[in-house]
């Protein structure tokens, strides 16, 4: 299996030459699909363009042909987070305060294993949910396994693109049970 700690010390300085933000280095997929997962954004839009894969692909891919440092066959993927992305640095918890998240624990805590809540602050060394049932729960980050936002409503409005271009027409739905939508055609 591969070191994790070890690969991201290799692959930050490919994300940052282009001026991207790593978020999130996993190797899963076992024996029958090995799989290195990279995920990056741009700092001042979180997000990654197709261009911005190719580029980190391309670097990520030179730089292990150069040093090899996995044994095993393997394959690549780069991506953004996404909408429900992972919650991964300390930093991620501060920039999606009040908004949604699934958290889980490496051990219960308070008998449980996993708190879905309102991401209510962190101090860099826990974390404090607004969870339904229980009031605020603090979690120290040490204690957290995975976690990831929860897509809401909320989450689409405040993740919507920056920018439209290339899109063909803008169409907006009737709204439903008190939702509007809007449908990009192109």
């Amino acid at each position: 299996m591969a070191d994790i700690a070890a690969l991201m010390k290799l692959i930050e300085p490919e994300a940052k030459a282009l001026g991207l933000d790593l978020v999130r280095v996993a190797f899963f997929g076992g024996k029958s699909d090995p799989t290195l997962q990279v995920m990056a954004e741009r700092p001042d839009t979180r997000q990654l363009d197709i261009a911005d894969c190719e580029a980190l692909s391309r670097r990520i891919s030179d730089k292990f042909d150069e040093i090899d440092p996995i044994e095993e066959a393997y394959r690549l993927e780069v991506s953004s987070p996404g909408i429900d992305r992972p919650l991964t640095r300390v930093k991620d918890w501060a920039d999606w305060s009040g908004f949604d998240a699934r958290v889980k624990l490496a051990a219960p805590l308070d008998g449980r294993k996993q708190f879905d809540g309102r991401i209510v602050s962190s101090d860099g060394d826990s974390v404090t949910l607004g969870v339904n049932k229980l009031g605020e729960v603090t979690v120290p980050l040490a204690q957290i396994a995975s976690a990831k936002l929860i897509l809401t409503d909320a989450l689409i409005k405040a993740t919507a693109p920056l920018s439209t271009e290339g899109v063909d027409q803008i169409v907006e739905d009737a709204p439903r049970r008190g939702a509007g939508k809007i449908q990009l055609e192109g």
